[in-house]
């Protein structure tokens, strides 16, 4: 029997507010772009910072978690899995990649003190398991 694994652990900064929309079908669903970078010293000496922007997708009741306490800045750390997605327009294919975060846990905010969440600063666990309790709407019934 094989098996396969699907995994993706980023911290990173908030880049954008939460969108947050529903589905044709009533499912909430918040996005928010989240930033990691690295730097390393190149053979000339200089060094190099390259950032690398994720799109994040939630489901369940952690949206309303993002809706309230996740903005702009904050520091975050989530796992989740890559889902590809494509849809197709007048204009051609359209492809892109997401993360579906499971699990998300709030580091603080860049505007110092840490994010209140819950009367406790930064840290506090806020997935509790799976973000997707029932089935996940298929990718055509995303509203972005």
């Amino acid at each position: 029997m094989s098996r396969s694994l699907n995994k993706v652990m980023l911290i990173g900064n908030v880049g954008n507010d939460p969108e947050i929309r529903a589905t044709t079908s009533g499912t909430r669903v918040g996005k928010i772009r989240l930033a990691t970078s690295r730097s390393w010293t190149n053979q000339s000496g200089e060094k190099v910072e390259k950032t690398e922007w994720h799109s994040l997708a939630f489901f369940g009741r952690v949206v309303d978690i993002v809706e309230q306490y996740v903005k702009k800045g904050d520091r975050l750390y989530v796992e989740g899995r890559v889902e590809y997605s494509q849809s197709e327009s007048d204009s051609g294919t359209k492809y892109w990649t997401s993360i579906v975060v499971s699990e998300m846990v709030m580091l603080g905010s860049s505007g110092g003190g840490g994010s209140d969440f819950g009367g406790t600063s930064g840290g506090e666990f806020a997935g509790g398991g799976s973000a997707t309790p029932g089935p996940e709407p298929d990718g055509d019934d995303l509203p972005f």
